[in-house]
């Protein structure tokens, strides 16, 4: 993470977050910049369905985090990440899934097939991650150190009510 002098930077975000409030009437989605090419695109906390997390016929498998490699030219090997929530909730990635420049992959609730070709991980875990009201999505890399963070509201970031959060383009 970049250093910058406390008052510069305190002044810089208080303007961009009153700019971001009048444009866009509600509280942005809280977010922690780190230097990582790896970050979090968006979550699915919510369908349109009601929630079944039955390991058998359950739908855990419709919320899911994507991760996306945003470097312009290094693989990034997600061994060893973590994807963890407000209340501890945690998956560890404990095999080898090589993201290209550019690719993303979905972490998925429930069990299934884990798949490079359709860029997806299953948990294999049948309970919820995600909560419908709000959470704190963090992203750690092998060593311990933050990758990303990003907390959201249902009321404050989810303007079409579609259960989906964009963060990063």
């Amino acid at each position: 993470m970049r250093i910058r002098p406390a008052l510069a930077t305190t002044a810089a975000l208080s303007v961009s977050a009153l700019a971001a409030v009048a444009l866009l009437g509600a509280a942005p989605a809280y977010a922690t910049e780190y230097s990582s090419a790896l970050k979090v695109r968006g979550v699915q906390y919510n369908f349109a369905e009601r929630n079944d997390n039955r390991c058998s016929g359950g739908n855990t498998y419709k919320e899911y985090v994507t991760i996306k490699n945003y470097s312009g030219s290094a693989t990034i090997n997600l061994k060893g990440y973590k994807v963890k929530d407000a209340t501890g909730n945690t998956f560890t990635f404990t095999k080898n899934h090589y993201l290209q420049p550019g690719d993303y992959v979905r972490l998925r609730g429930g069990n299934g097939t884990d798949s490079d070709a359709n860029n997806v991980v299953y948990r294999d875990n049948c309970n919820f991650m995600w909560n419908n009201d709000k959470d704190t999505i963090y992203l750690y890399k092998p060593s311990g150190s933050h990758a990303d963070t990003h907390a959201y509201t249902k009321s404050g970031n989810d303007a079409d009510g579609n259960g989906y959060i964009g963060f990063h383009g």
